[in-house]
């Protein structure tokens, strides 16, 4: 038996309204999803800033020849005049190995102290920690860098005190 166009009458409203919500469904579905990709993009690029201020700061901190417990180093990444970040540093004495006939200087290390000529020498593997907290991103990042450096007995002596368990004698 054939049907009427009485009986069909509702049937494609409801199918247009169901295919209605479906599209509705995607299209919140893609612009949450774009959302989160944002803002993973964007914390991805806060913890690379972050991670370039504090290799800048251990740079700028290499030429110190004592780094107190507590020093800051303020980094302006991109140059305008405006510290973009201030980073606190840590420098940790953990091992200094006497250098075997090592009066003379400018070897060993791309950071050289001045070296007094008639003493020993040591390499000193230094830990710098640098650590960023940014409350405007809430970026938090700790980076750390063993650098070698060359030094002579007595900085050894005064650079990493013995309660560190570094033998500079």
């Amino acid at each position: 038996m054939t049907q009427t166009p009485h009986s069909q009458r509702g049937a494609s409203l409801v199918v247009g309204l169901i295919m209605l919500v479906i599209i509705t469904l995607m299209v919140t579905q893609s612009l949450t999803l774009s959302t989160t990709n944002l803002q993973s993009a964007g914390n991805m690029q806060y913890r690379d800033e972050a991670i370039a201020a504090a290799n800048m700061a251990i740079e700028a901190t290499l030429a110190l020849s004592t780094v107190a417990s507590g020093h800051t180093e303020p980094v302006d990444l991109n140059r305008d005049g405006t510290n973009d970040y201030t980073v606190a540093i840590v420098r940790s004495c953990l091992r200094a190995l006497a250098i075997a006939g090592s009066s003379e200087t400018g070897r060993g290390s791309s950071v050289t102290f001045p070296v007094a000529s008639t003493s020993q020498n040591y390499m000193v593997l230094w830990d710098y920690q640098a650590t960023i907290t940014d409350s405007a991103t809430g970026t938090a990042i700790q980076v750390h860098q063993g650098i070698n450096q060359r030094v002579s007995q007595s900085q050894c002596n005064t650079l990493c005190p013995p309660a560190l368990n570094v033998d500079c004698s």
